[in-house]
């Protein structure tokens, strides 16, 4: 009864906040009609409080008989209050980016630390495991509201910004600006309700706060005592040193040997007690060591030239620490190759009519003010209209059906300092070359920028990468990118000798290389075949796209 007065007597939140939030009712027959926030709650009980627990809970009973709040008192004698940790629910819960954020309630307790929440480190995507602080835009101190920025944190895919759940006092900073690989949970920050709280936390430390008890308990167990079996054995070892030889011993432990002797035995590593001197008196001398080293072979003399350095010198380098984009770029590639049947088609399409269609397209957006239409835009959009018309490779693997999608959403390979990514360009069958030309400029920016969210590159059915037009490269292989079931690599336009209409007659033209890479389980050859046909109809022949 005394923790839970001091409990709401600490508690701004669970003192000032609307009773419909803190009350939920168990009866179906009552409900809330807004009664005043200064109506009593007459008893209070506590139910159940586990410290100890990861997920303690305290219940709380209120006798609704002696409470106001204009509720139906049908059948109605008692509800609950729980408050849990982690927090959920209507009061301190709200969806974020793609999953939660870990919010935590701490209490006054012993330690003299005020009530307070410690801040976890969210799920901001689906395959986040853990993430980095990019910066933080709150300093230790800042008064903080509700749907303010906190922090920026990188992600497995892109940089995310976290938002505050509550009102109250940034108090500590645990995880600054740069740090890496947070596990998700793991504490990042403390709020508080109160301004006068923060210097309180200045030396707080999430881990000695959570085994303080636990520690405490440890220091208080009193030491088991000695067991009596060692007591009777301990002295019985002392009379040992009595049985020892006679007065005779030390002179006989003693072994002598020449100043030539004892320095060979030092630089081959000779134990003199091993060595059986034959010198007046037993002493050792030089010649013993000699034979000594002669009966042992060339085995001692071998372990002395380790001054001699003949190993290369050393190579110069720099280790670069990696990033998550890179971390999951690999793990998702190595994915790809080791459990996805890869097989390469490729075809080489004339481009002399696209390129003369650009150059009319981007004539007229340019007196409109419009952004240039490149290469890749004309490819983006003959790709996707080529899925529309053989939907088979717009499809993924799972191990119990193949999905086949209705929405053709294209992914496009862009190449960052920080890694490569691939924003998706959504509907892309549906939308018209300007369309796709502003979404690709502006994802592309995006993405060097490090500020791409997931919306912006979840969601994709088929990948475009262009290695021809930015590095003239002729033509390549491209990975998967998984789930999908295929990647189209563009290679550059050159320029061939290609037969005329007569016999002596030849003319040039421009030619693309394109190679469609496909998942067997999902796309068959010939149906990679009829894709890549439809693709290539549609780049020779490109007024059909605008049918």
């Amino acid at each position: 009864m005394a923790y839970a007065s001091h409990l709401f007597k600490h508690s701004k939140k669970l003192r000032n906040h609307q009773h419909a939030d803190l009350v939920r009712w168990l009866s179906n027959d009552s409900h809330l009609s807004g009664g005043k926030r200064n109506d009593a709650w007459a008893v209070m009980e506590k139910r159940r409080y586990s410290s100890a627990a990861a997920n303690s809970t305290l219940l709380f009973f209120v006798d609704m008989k002696a409470m106001s709040f204009g509720a139906s008192k049908k059948d109605v004698s008692r509800t609950f209050m729980k408050v849990g940790s982690p927090i959920a629910g209507p009061l301190f819960m709200k969806d974020f980016a793609c999953s939660q954020v870990h919010w935590k309630r701490g209490f006054s307790s012993d330690s003299g630390l005020p009530p307070h929440q410690e801040i976890g480190m969210p799920s901001l995507s689906p395959t986040m495991t853990e993430g980095n602080i990019a910066r933080w835009l709150k300093k230790e101190g800042d008064k903080i509201s509700t749907g303010e920025v906190l922090c920026e944190v990188e992600t497995d895919k892109a940089t995310v910004e976290m938002e505050c759940m509550e009102e109250g006092y940034l108090a500590k900073i645990l995880k600054g600006d740069g740090a890496k690989e947070i596990k998700l949970g793991e504490v990042i920050a403390i709020t508080v309700e109160d301004e006068e709280d923060i210097a309180k936390f200045k030396d707080y430390n999430p881990s000695a706060s959570g085994s303080g008890a636990t520690s405490a308990n440890e220091a208080s167990a009193p030491t088991p005592p000695a067991s009596h079996k060692e007591e009777v054995e301990k002295p019985a070892s002392l009379p040992e040193p009595k049985i020892s030889k006679p007065s005779a011993a030390p002179d006989g432990d003693r072994t002598f040997a020449s100043p030539l002797a004892r320095k060979l035995a030092e630089d081959h590593n000779v134990p003199l007690s091993s060595i059986k001197g034959t010198g007046p008196d037993g002493n050792i001398v030089k010649a013993d060591i000699e034979d000594y080293l002669a009966s042992r072979g060339k085995e001692a003399p071998a372990t002395k030239p380790v001054a001699k350095d003949t190993s290369a010198p050393a190579l110069d380098y720099v280790d670069i620490p990696h990033s998550q984009i890179r971390k999951v770029t690999a793990s998702r590639l190595l994915l790809s190759k080791q459990t996805i049947p890869h097989y390469y088609l490729t075809v080489d399409t004339c481009v002399d009519k696209l390129m003369g269609l650009r150059s009319q397209l981007n004539l007229i957006q340019e007196t409109s003010g419009g952004k240039r239409i490149s290469v890749n835009d004309l490819v983006i959009k003959a790709a996707a209209l080529a899925l529309r018309k053989v939907p088979q490779c717009n499809s993924s693997w799972t191990d119990s059906y193949i999905r086949q999608y209705n929405n053709v959403n294209i992914n496009v390979a862009v190449q960052t300092d920080n890694g490569l990514y691939v924003p998706v360009i959504r509907d892309a069958d549906k939308k018209g070359l300007s369309k796709i030309a502003d979404e690709v400029k502006n994802l592309a920016q995006k993405a060097k920028e490090n500020s791409l969210k997931p919306e912006d590159y979840e969601g994709g059915t088929f990948t475009v990468s262009n290695l021809g037009g930015p590095f003239g490269i002729k033509q390549f292989c491209a990975i998967i990118n998984p789930p999908q079931s295929g990647i189209l690599a563009i290679g550059s336009a050159e320029k061939r000798v290609i037969p005329g209409s007569g016999p002596d007659d030849f003319k040039f033209a421009s030619f693309m290389s394109v190679t469609l890479s496909c998942d067997h389980r999902v796309i068959d050859g010939a149906i990679g075949a009829e894709w890549l046909k439809a693709f290539k109809g549609y780049i020779e022949n490109p007024e059909s796209m605008l049918l």
